[in-house]
């Protein structure tokens, strides 16, 4: 007897990488699901790249396509993750002065 655990799209780990130049709009560098996604989320951490937690989202940027720049709409959204990510790592962009 074969016993197939059924896992929803819902129950699976999705991970979206985003690559920003610092100039242009971040575009989608990675997507994965289930043990992709995994390797995504284990490759950041192993580079010390901060993680975000928001599942709204990454159910948005999973359905672009690789190599495309994040949509207007969600330039604010992105633009406070990449500022806390800054922050995290004590870096500020190239050009800023307080």
């Amino acid at each position: 007897m074969i016993n197939l655990n059924t896992i929803s799209d819902k129950e699976l780990t999705k991970a979206v990488a985003l690559y920003y130049d610092g100039t242009s709009a971040p575009i989608i560098s990675a997507t994965g699901k289930g043990d992709i996604a995994e390797e995504i989320i284990g490759i950041a951490n192993e580079h010390g790249i901060p993680l975000c937690d928001n599942e709204e989202l990454i159910n948005l940027l999973i359905t672009l396509e690789l190599g495309e720049s994040i949509p207007e709409s969600l330039y604010i959204s992105i633009a406070y993750i990449i500022a806390l990510a800054y922050e995290l790592q004590g870096k500020q962009p190239a050009g800023f002065s307080e």
